[in-house]
């Protein structure tokens, strides 16, 4: 099912980007952070909100940030905090930021960085914040390694505290945190998808020959995980029968590139692709399936219902995220720094 142009549009980001992420720790609205990628000029966050009772995103903070951006995750116990991973020198380096109390004002005030995850040697690909709740670890993923820290934002502190390696494995392009398992990490590398163990800082299982470019798990139901693998579209994931995929839902066009469980509602995904375009899926995974395979034991192919089709972009789409505060609703943002609020309760009753 295809539709027209139904969103919300904040026209603020003068710049490329590829970050957005939704700033869970905010309680009180529909709240996003959205970071730029611009090569020659000063980057910037923007802190937006969707006005109560109103179909209106507005910029509630504009910050400037010295580098472009290429990862950013809010944090989720504290909203004005957030990390990015950046270009530094001919490197990446990554922080975490605090956003000042004043930034409402028009001339906001400059960010504050806490602190740096300055260990790295080889190219950093992302930070992750563990997603259900305060917790004092953070995980930083190079080219060749994962790393777990011990954090202190009051003190403006960071400890490496251990360290992973991939030894043999293609380099490492990314990753997500098991919420019902702080312990557990997977990562992607361009053919496989590892999981790790972070008291033993060892690889426990993985996927492999899976083109995979984002993983995400399901916030509601153990176990469950979804991979977008480039051109292959999506696959759903039991961890504890990783022989084949519980589903595979057709995917984009083109590459797709990010994948996201529904923070309230575990049947509900969303991708996104480099064919400007972002899919609403229903995708039923529960004790009333037959199993990750068919009788001759081949994987079985079975196209879950597409119940939407977004396509008021002009531009490959890197970012999605839903808010939290209102699972309905998600933002998605195009390479060419269009950021779209749209709303999934027209298609809730087909659940």
């Amino acid at each position: 099912m295809q539709g027209g142009s139904s969103g919300i549009v904040y026209g603020g980001l003068k710049y490329q980007a590829r970050c957005i992420t939704d700033v869970r720790a905010d309680a009180g609205s529909t709240t996003f952070l959205a970071g730029t990628l611009s090569l020659k000029e000063e980057n910037e966050v923007h802190l937006i909100r969707l006005l109560p009772g109103e179909n209106e995103l507005v910029c509630d903070g504009l910050f400037y940030h010295p580098n472009e951006i290429w990862d950013l995750k809010s944090c989720p116990f504290d909203h004005r905090l957030f990390s990015t991973v950046y270009t530094s020198g001919e490197g990446y380096g990554a922080s975490v930021w605090k956003i000042p109390e004043l930034y409402g004002q028009s001339n906001s005030p400059q960010l504050e960085q806490l602190f740096t995850l300055d260990d790295h040697t080889d190219k950093i690909r992302c930070v992750l914040w563990w997603p259900l709740g305060k917790h004092d670890k953070l995980i930083s993923i190079n080219d060749r390694n994962i790393f777990l820290w011990n954090i202190d934002p009051s003190n403006k502190s960071a400890k490496m505290i251990s360290q992973g390696s991939a030894d043999m494995l293609p380099n490492l392009r990314g990753g997500a945190w098991d919420p019902h398992n702080h312990n557990a990490v997977a990562t992607i590398t361009d053919s496989s998808l590892h999981f790790w163990d972070l008291r033993s800082m060892k690889r426990s299982n993985a996927i492999e020959h899976a083109h995979i470019r984002d993983v995400d798990y399901n916030p509601k139901k153990q176990n469950i995980i979804a991979t977008a693998e480039g051109e292959f579209g999506i696959r759903l994931w039991d961890l504890r029968m990783l022989k084949h995929p519980l589903k595979d839902l057709p995917g984009h066009s083109h590459w797709t590139w990010a994948v996201r469980h529904n923070p309230e509602y575990d049947e509900l995904i969303l991708s996104a692709g480099t064919d400007s375009a972002v899919n609403l899926w229903l995708a039923k995974v529960g004790t009333d399936d037959s199993g990750p395979e068919s009788p001759s034991g081949s994987p079985t192919r079975q196209e879950e219902p597409l119940l939407h089709l977004y396509t008021d972009y002009e531009d490959s789409i890197y970012g999605i995220a839903w808010s939290s505060h209102d699972p309905s609703l998600f933002a998605s943002l195009s390479y060419d720094g269009r950021v779209v609020l749209e709303s999934v309760k027209p298609h809730l009753q087909r659940k």
